[in-house]
C-alpha cells in the first residue's frame, strides 16, 4: 500500500506559530500589518513544517528568500561559499538569490536594491568596502557581512583574518630569507580583504626591518591573462611574490613564465582562498587556506537565527591555516 502524501495546511502553520489564520496569511503573503516578532514566528513555522503557500488558481506559490550580494560569481572562493549558503537555505526552507558587484562599489546599491525588490528574509552581503556605505539603501532586512568585518551598521558578521593571514604569509618568507618581496593584488578599493592582507605584509615588514615594496595594483575581473610584470620585476628583483588571491597568483607564475622565469627556483609565489586546483598544479601552490564553503554556512546560520528568532547579530571569525606547496623555496 502507497502512503498517503499530506500536504501542510496553513492552519497548521497558524496552530504552530500561535496566531490566527488571518495573521498567519497576511505574514506569509506580505499583505497587512503584522509585527515582526509574528513575521518571524510564522514564517519559521512554515519553514520547519514545509509549508509552501498556494495562490489564485490553486498554483504553488513562491517559498521565502534571502539575497546575496558576491563580487563575482566566476571565482571559485565565492562559488564555495554560495555552496555552504545555499545547503544550509534548503533546510531553513529558504530559496537564494543571488547579485554581483564585478568588484565595483558603484554598482553594489543598484545590485542590492535588486535584491530587496524580491522582498528577502535577509541579505548576506561581501562589500567592497562596508563603512563606504553612502550609496545603500537606508532601510535594510537583517543583514550578515561574509568576509567583511563588522561595522556600525552591519554588526554582523562572518570573516577571517586577513590581516594575520598577510602578516603570516610574509613571515614564512622572511623566515626563509626573502627580502625583496612584491605584493599583487586587485585594487584596494574593490575589496578591504586584499587590503588587510596587505597591512598585515606591511606590518610584517616593518618589524623585521625590511623595506615594503610599492603594491602592484590590477582590476579583478579580466586581464589576469595578460598580467605583465616585465616592468615591477626590472625594478624591483623580487625573490618572492605575494598574490592577494590564488587566481592572481597562477596570473603571476604564467606572467613570470613569459619572463623566462622559473617558480620557485627563480622567483617563490604564494597565494590566499586555498581553491582546489592550486593543488592540481606542478609544482602546488603554495596558500593561505580559507575556510570559504563553512564560512557560507555559518552565515546563513546566522542569517536564519537572526530573521526567524530575532536572535542578536554577532561576529564569528573562522580559522584560516598555511598550505605548503612547491611554489616557495629557501634562499
Amino acid at each position: 500500500m502507497i502512503g498517503e502524501v499530506r500536504m501542510t495546511t496553513l492552519q497548521q502553520v497558524a496552530q504552530r506559530a500561535g496566531c490566527s489564520l488571518a495573521t498567519a496569511s497576511r505574514a506569509l503573503s506580505l499583505n497587512g500589518s503584522v509585527s515582526d516578532a509574528m513575521s518571524r514566528r510564522v514564517r519559521r513555522a512554515a519553514a520547519e513544517l514545509g509549508y509552501r503557500s498556494t495562490v489564485a488558481g490553486g498554483k504553488v506559490g513562491r517559498r521565502p528568500v534571502i539575497g546575496v550580494l558576491i563580487p563575482s560569481i566566476t571565482n571559485p572562493v565565492f562559488a564555495s561559499s554560495l555552496s555552504g549558503i545555499e545547503n544550509r537555505m534548503l533546510v531553513g526552507g529558504h530559496g537564494v538569490l543571488i547579485a554581483q558587484s564585478h568588484y565595483e562599489p558603484a554598482r553594489e546599491a543598484d545590485a542590492i536594491q535588486a535584491l530587496l525588490n524580491d522582498r528577502p528574509t535577509g541579505l548576506i552581503l561581501t562589500l567592497c568596502d562596508p563603512l563606504n556605505t553612502r550609496n545603500l539603501p537606508s532601510s535594510m532586512p537583517p543583514t550578515v557581512l561574509l568576509g567583511n568585518l563588522p561595522t556600525e551598521m552591519f554588526p554582523a558578521a562572518v570573516t577571517v583574518d586577513n590581516f594575520g593571514a598577510g602578516y603570516e604569509a610574509t613571515k614564512m618568507l622572511t623566515a626563509l630569507g626573502h627580502k625583496a618581496i612584491l605584493f599583487v593584488s586587485g585594487t584596494f578599493t574593490a575589496s578591504d580583504r586584499a587590503r588587510l592582507r596587505h597591512d598585515g605584509y606591511r606590518q610584517a615588514m616593518l618589524e623585521d626591518g625590511i623595506a615594503a615594496l610599492d603594491p602592484v595594483q590590477i582590476p579583478f575581473v579580466g586581464g589576469y591573462d595578460q598580467l605583465d610584470l616585465s616592468a615591477v620585476l626590472a625594478r624591483f628583483s623580487p625573490t618572492a611574490i605575494i598574490a592577494s588571491n590564488d587566481l592572481l597568483a597562477f596570473a603571476v607564475i604564467g606572467a613570470l613564465r613569459r619572463e623566462g622565469l622559473c617558480v620557485p627556483r627563480d622567483v617563490s609565489v604564494i597565494g590566499f582562498d586555498g581553491i582546489a586546483i592550486g593543488q592540481m598544479m606542478d609544482p602546488s601552490l603554495t596558500t593561505m587556506e580559507m575556510p570559504d564553503a563553512s564560512m557560507g554556512t555559518t552565515a546563513a546560520s546566522l542569517l536564519l537565527d537572526m530573521a526567524e528568532n530575532a536572535a542578536p547579530a554577532r561576529h564569528f571569525d573562522i580559522d584560516y591555516c598555511l598550505r605548503r606547496g612547491g611554489t616557495v623555496r629557501a634562499i
